[in-house]
């Protein structure tokens, strides 16, 4: 595969030159191909967010090279038209609802594209059906009489409605319920597969991470810690602990299971795997 977004050295550095100079990103090298479900974690304040907001050309290097959908960010005239390619839904993303309708809302993209009203309408119905909302039902509300969950979908659809190539997500399940959560991305995947589109997640569930994400990269303190598959990554609690993340569930309860002397797996993420491990473990007893 071929890498839709490609980062050599990227530092960035907020107030540069000022008594408030703080270094964000130090170094950054990352190479994220198309069409994989990768995941960025790391503590409070590890640069993420920072580091997400230059895949759409929001930030541009302080220094290094960030280049995305084969547009390099230092290039001002080309990135202006990173927003049609490269989608971002930042934290809470109802609290961006502004219009009247959630029609109007999700249109809001597809009609600064230019596209004629058949388009737009295709499109906004489109993204509707794809987080869940009927749009015979949802399109003509407003949309601050839809419930939480609700308004998070029609945010959401506003940046589908883009057709994007890369979709960034950064704490998209914040203050959901763990039903509404796993609904979410349960949609978030299927767009995934049906579209072939990049999704880039940034989260503080280890759960989230260990059944969708694909490639992992952790972020400490600015710098690239570790990249690999989840199972690599979460293999590594020790030091995953120390840079105040966790594991997932199944996986911290097999790590404890081995410092009580079992002999368990400890490539275990998922809950159904950590069931079968526990129930060949209590066959041998």
């Amino acid at each position: 595969m071929s890498s839709v977004i490609k980062i050599e050295n990227l530092t960035h550095i907020y107030s540069t030159g000022t008594p408030f100079q703080v270094t964000s990103l130090d170094s950054i090298s990352l190479d994220i191909e198309k069409g994989v479900f990768f995941a960025i974690i790391g503590a409070t304040g590890s640069g993420k967010s920072t580091l997400v907001q230059h895949f759409n050309g929001l930030l541009t290097p302080t220094s290094g090279k960030v280049v995305v959908c084969d547009i390099d960010t230092a290039d001002k005239k080309r990135r202006r038209n990173l927003w049609r390619r490269v989608g971002l839904v930042f934290q809470q993303p109802e609290q961006q609802l502004f219009e009247e309708t959630v029609f109007d809302d999700v249109a809001f993209g597809p009609r600064n594209m230019g596209l004629d009203k058949g388009e737009v309408t295709a499109r906004v119905n489109e993204a509707l059906c794809l987080v869940g909302l009927d749009p015979l039902e949802a399109a003509g509300m407003s949309p601050f009489r839809l419930s939480g969950g609700m308004r998070r979908k029609a945010a959401i659809a506003g940046v589908l409605a883009l057709k994007p190539e890369v979709l960034v997500l950064d704490e998209p399940t914040s203050g959901l319920d763990p039903q509404g959560r796993r609904l979410l991305m349960d949609l978030i995947e299927e767009f995934r597969r049906n579209t072939g589109v990049t999704i880039i997640l940034v989260t503080h569930d280890m759960e989230e991470v260990a059944l969708m994400a694909e490639q992992v990269a952790v972020l400490d303190k600015g710098r690239l810690i570790m990249e690999g598959k989840p199972r690599e990554i979460f293999n590594r609690a020790d030091e995953l602990n120390a840079m105040g993340l966790g594991v997932p569930a199944p996986a911290e309860l097999m790590h404890k299971l081995r410092a009580l002397g079992k002999k368990v797996s400890a490539d275990v993420l998922t809950t159904a795997e950590a069931e079968e491990e526990i129930a060949r473990l209590l066959s041998l007893d």
